[in-house]
């Protein structure tokens, strides 16, 4: 088996890193192209590519060349993406966004042999599908890695690029954790090895031949490769694709809260030592969270002793736990920590699972202009409206807006502005630096810590 080798920070001396032709030799004929019949345009975002073809131009001409058949341009548009079979029965993973809108799903594999796959699910969450094709012959198939990756480890992605099949970049780790999009599951490996269109639904390989990742998405102001390129990590592929196979969908846990970060003035104001955890700030009625005994305003900082980052490690914690399951939330509430027990639900497929990150500020001082919640036009009857900040005030730069509506200070309802005047100098006759506010904007509650003067 061939190996790749770091080198070192000196490099005299040092010998070039291995080949990895061994390496590809044992694992290419498991990845496949992918084509699909779309009955719409595919987005420009998408890193799978729709062929532009037009008869008689050069881009006509070099794919001739290389031998790909050219579509006749009355037929349904096609995506071309990538995949890998796992198996060797003919289950083959690739993206969701690869197979999403197409009427027909065909697989052209590394030998030149061409199958019709039947879709056996999607998860729209991931960005991930399982499909499956037929077949009496056993198939080449490749596993999913064990271990994470480390930042600077060698990988090698394998893809279907512009309808080129086959072929083969090499790159690093450049980083972990990546959040892209809106969705709170997203946790992608950063590689910097060439990914085009086209590559989207196939494997990186690490240098044992295993499969670290699903090609997912690039960034790319020109289209183009330019060295930043976003896998699905082999963790959350084997927990999805697993689920798809056995039952076509993703099914999640939940608690039912709505979270916000943690930051340095709100673990201030909150009496916690780190800027960490998940603090709540709504609750859905009738959730696990209630019937738990969650409460507004408690701070998450781990799940059966398993520490929280931030409300995204939360939610992909959570997420990855079977429904029916009770575990045990590390709390911090009114200056003491608790564990509370929580039985999870599954995760209702209308709710639309997004983090809202609220983004205080940290300065000092209010200038608030107020109004009862009940004297302004659809504002409702509790709480207390901004219906304006003094640019010089104490407040301005506390991300309080016009329009917010003030739900309570300190844990203390207020309806009325005198009511928040009392509970602003109350702060202060305490020698407080600052004050936790809870606000309603638009249909989402959130804390927000204002220093005061």
């Amino acid at each position: 088996m061939s190996s790749a080798v770091a080198a070192e920070v000196d490099a005299v001396g040092t010998a070039a890193p291995a080949g990895f032709a061994e390496i590809i030799e044992r694992v290419r004929p498991a990845v496949v192209g992918v084509r699909v019949k779309n009955e719409g345009r595919s987005s420009a975002n998408d890193t799978e590519q729709e062929l532009p073809f037009v008869p008689g131009s050069p881009f006509d001409r070099f794919f001739r060349q290389f031998g790909i058949p050219i579509p006749d341009s009355r037929a349904p548009r096609l995506t071309l993406g990538s995949g890998f079979f796992i198996s060797g029965d003919g289950y083959l993973v690739t993206n969701n966004h690869v197979v999403a809108s197409g009427s027909a799903i065909e697989i052209t594999t590394d030998d030149g042999k061409v199958y019709q796959a039947k879709l056996v699910g999607t998860d729209p969450q991931t960005d991930l599908a399982l499909a499956k094709i037929s077949t009496q012959n056993e198939l080449p198939y490749v596993r999913l890695a064990t271990a994470e990756p480390r930042i600077g480890d060698w990988v090698l992605p394998i893809g279907n690029p512009f309808g080129l099949g086959g072929t083969v970049t090499a790159g690093i780790v450049s980083a972990r954790g990546r959040d892209v999009g809106e969705e709170p599951y997203n946790d992608f490996i950063q590689i910097d090895a060439p990914v085009n269109k086209g590559n989207s639904g196939g494997p990186t390989f690490n240098v044992r031949g295993e499969v670290v990742g699903v090609n997912a998405a690039i960034y790319s102001p020109s289209g183009g490769s330019v060295g930043v390129a976003f896998d699905i990590p082999s963790e959350t592929v084997k927990l999805v694709v697993q689920q798809l196979k056995d039952k076509g969908h993703v099914t999640r846990g939940w608690i039912g809260v709505q979270m916000q970060s943690i930051t340095p003035t709100l673990a201030d104001v909150l009496g916690i030592k780190k800027a960490q955890g998940a603090l709540v700030a709504q609750i859905e009625s009738n959730s696990p969270a209630v019937k738990g005994g969650l409460g507004i305003g408690d701070v998450i900082f781990s799940v059966d002793d398993r520490e929280v980052k931030d409300p995204r490690d939360l939610a992909r914690t959570i997420a990855g736990i079977a429904p029916g399951t009770s575990v045990k939330l590390g709390i911090f509430r009114d200056g003491e920590q608790k564990v509370i027990a929580v039985t999870l639900a599954e995760l209702p497929r209308e709710v639309e699972a997004k983090l809202e990150k609220a983004e205080p500020g940290e300065r000092s001082a209010l200038g608030l202009t107020l109004a009862p919640a009940r004297s302004v036009p659809g504002a409702g009857e509790k709480g207390v409206v901004v219906t304006d900040i003094s640019p010089d005030g104490d407040a301005a730069d506390s991300g309080l807006q016009a329009g917010d509506i003030i739900l309570s200070i300190g844990g203390h309802d207020v309806n009325t502005p005198a009511e928040v005047g009392k509970m602003v100098n109350d702060a202060r006759t305490h020698s407080k630096h600052a004050i936790l506010v809870r606000i309603m904007r638009g249909e989402t509650t959130s804390f927000f810590a204002v220093p005061i003067g």
